[in-house]
């Protein structure tokens, strides 16, 4: 089996980096190894569910501080000391770790001791620590997931395979739903990890990464976009169409005299809400396209404007 890296290492970060750093350091690193930079590349699809299964871990200071003390058995150290917790000695200095719950009863002296109570061989308490620790849930699993933009706007699924204890995976299909975001969370309930005292299995969360997008950048659940305005148009006034992630264009009104880098705002064209009915805004910035290849008319005609306009006749 291979030896998984430590997770500062796989960020590049020192072990007291600052969240801005380790945030940082993931950021660049995503999109180095991101699967829509490096298309059916295996190996940088690999690094990319490394680097990402690090900074989940890394960018919450709980679990942080669960990896630095036990590593990459992490969590499975915190369910130790969850059991441990619930009998009573978590923290006490035993060392032996107590499978079956009659060694602890023997421990203490069964239902002679003062602690038959508390370990299910007392009068009322009989049981009651057995069934407490069948009813313990199994482990959160978390599994990054990454959605394109127009995925994360209209929504989308994912089939996922979850092992089971007969071996045979079974193939679950998972919705994720419109106005996801980058670290949004989607739960699928008792999918997760079995319970070492047989009682339910634990949840399943996707933790979503939205893809890069060549055309539109996003600041929460509002969308910018460059609309390319010829200079006639600019200078005259008209209309040019603008994209929008659903696939469908918007005209836009472009009064005269426009100037370069100027903002238009498009409510309501923007990323659903999360949970919500509403939607953020379309932002549209303007860039002047200065036209090329000009007809001889056509640049006697910039002649004709520069000389209006003061200038020197070239």
């Amino acid at each position: 089996m291979a030896t998984r890296r430590d997770y500062y290492e796989v960020l590049g970060v020192k072990r007291d980096a600052s969240e801005k750093e380790i945030r940082q350091a993931y950021r660049k690193l995503a999109r180095k190894f991101h699967p829509d930079v490096n298309p059916n590349d295996k190996s940088s699809e690999a690094q990319f569910k490394e680097v990402s299964e690090a900074y989940e871990v890394l960018s919450d200071a709980e679990k942080r501080a669960k990896y630095d003390r036990y590593g990459h058995d992490w969590q499975h150290a915190e369910q130790a000391e969850a059991a441990r917790a619930q009998a009573g000695y978590g923290g006490s200095g035993f060392r032996t770790q107590y499978t079956d719950l009659s060694d602890l009863e023997d421990l203490f002296g069964g239902g002679g001791s003062p602690f038959g109570d508390l370990f299910g061989r007392g009068n009322a308490g009989r049981g009651r620590t057995r069934v407490h620790y069948e009813s313990m849930p199994g482990q959160d699993i978390e599994q990054p997931t990454t959605v394109s933009l127009e995925e994360a706007f209209a929504g989308t699924t994912r089939v996922l395979s979850i092992p089971q204890p007969e071996g045979a995976p079974r193939r679950i299909e998972v919705k994720i739903p419109p106005g996801v975001r980058d670290g949004s969370r989607v739960r699928v309930a008792s999918e997760g990890g079995a319970s070492p005292f047989g009682g339910p299995r634990g949840d399943l969360f996707l933790v979503i990464t939205v893809a890069p997008h060549q055309v539109f950048k996003r600041e929460g659940d509002d969308l910018h976009v460059t609309a390319p305005v010829p200079l006639h148009i600019a200078m005259l006034g008209g209309e040019v169409e603008v994209p929008t992630p659903k696939g469908s264009k918007l005209a836009l009104r472009i009064p005269p005299e426009t100037q370069n880098g100027r903002k238009f705002r498009l409510k309501g064209q923007g990323m659903p809400q999360l949970g919500g009915s509403d939607r953020g805004d379309l932002t549209a910035e303007v860039t002047v396209v200065l036209p090329t290849h000009l007809s001889d008319e056509e640049r006697q005609l910039f002649q004709r404007l520069a000389e209006l306009r003061g200038g020197v006749k070239v």
